[in-house]
């Protein structure tokens, strides 16, 4: 059965930017049972957790550092992208594809905070 598209506005991703993936593995692991698999051409881990919904682990870069970041849905990244900008948001990373999967893009909101959009590739 396939899944449902989820709604514009659905936390689908969450995303660790951590300075210690290796210990953030074994941590997020013990505690809560998380599964990982190790992504190593895009230099990048994700995560199943019990429920919805799932993630990834990374390095932060430089210029954001160390947090934890939602990935909103989208059903028009494009559309979405332009409003966050008319609404008072500063996109940081344009639209770009992930192989495979879909399309993203990370914005920080008027308030300072950092998210991103996601949209799936349709499905066939």
């Amino acid at each position: 059965m396939a899944e449902p598209i989820p709604k514009t506005g659905t936390i689908v991703h969450v995303e660790l930017h951590t300075k210690d993936v290796a210990k953030a593995k074994r941590f997020y692991g013990d505690v809560f049972g998380w599964k990982f698999q190790d992504i190593p051409q895009m230099n990048y881990t994700t995560f199943e957790a019990p429920d919805r919904p799932n993630g990834g682990i990374q390095t932060p870069s430089e210029k954001m550092g160390p947090m934890v970041m939602n990935y909103i849905y989208a059903n028009d990244i494009k559309r979405v992208t332009k409003k966050i900008e008319n609404s008072g948001g500063t996109i940081l990373t344009p639209v770009s594809e992930i192989p495979g999967f879909g399309w993203f893009a990370i914005f920080r909101g008027p308030g300072g905070e950092v998210a991103g959009v996601y949209e799936d590739f349709p499905k066939k």
